[in-house]
């Protein structure tokens, strides 16, 4: 059986932060494939920053080309709005019955896990790997790492926002440094976060 992690985002755009992160969780852990889920609209965030949807996922095809067990999904672009991962996880299993899928999600979304629509059948029936993120609150020993299906792993903590690339963009500030070149390339000399 294939086994695949989802990395769900708006990648608004994606960033040397996500790649890392993906990098590593396919080289330390039993990952066949790793696979950005591109979020067309997140129902807890707001849209009016966000570049449309195929532009964000352009920009993720080029992020990795160079990474074999990398895939850009549009899977949400044609399911119902707002997408809901418990929806998409349905319609995935429905559609590839050999794979089995991970979740991938930072540390900070087990604050709000249990808000998720149907959190528990999500937790009891996939694989979540959660990689850890410093955020503002206090970070307390969830009871939700205490779950057999949820294990943290030791990535790399990279302190890199889409928000603060957008903000940098806008303000005419050299990103290269934070994109893959191929990112860096399709948004310079666009319109696009100025």
């Amino acid at each position: 059986m294939k086994k695949i992690g989802l990395f769900f985002g708006s990648f608004n755009p994606i960033h040397i932060g996500h790649l890392i992160l993906a990098n590593y969780i396919i080289e330390n852990s039993d990952m066949d494939e790793l696979w950005f889920v591109v979020s067309p609209q997140n129902p807890f965030k707001e849209k009016k920053s966000l570049l449309n949807d195929h532009n964000r996922l352009d920009m993720v095809q080029l992020a990795i080309k160079n990474y074999p067990k990398m895939k850009a999904s549009n899977v949400e672009f044609s399911l119902p709005k707002p997408s809901y991962t418990i929806d998409t996880l349905t319609y995935l299993h429905e559609k590839y019955p050999d794979y089995s899928f991970a979740l991938i999600m930072g540390e900070d979304n087990l604050e709000g896990l249990s808000k998720w629509k149907n959190s528990e059948t999500l937790v009891k029936n996939h694989q979540i790997i959660v990689y850890p993120r410093s955020f503002e609150g206090e970070k307390k020993d969830h009871e939700y790492l205490q779950h057999e299906n949820i294990s943290l792993i030791q990535a790399p903590i990279i302190e890199i926002s889409a928000t603060q690339i957008r903000k940098m963009i806008k303000d005419g500030k050299n990103v290269r440094p934070m994109l893959p070149p191929e990112v860096f390339d399709y948004l310079d000399g666009s319109a696009f976060y100025r």
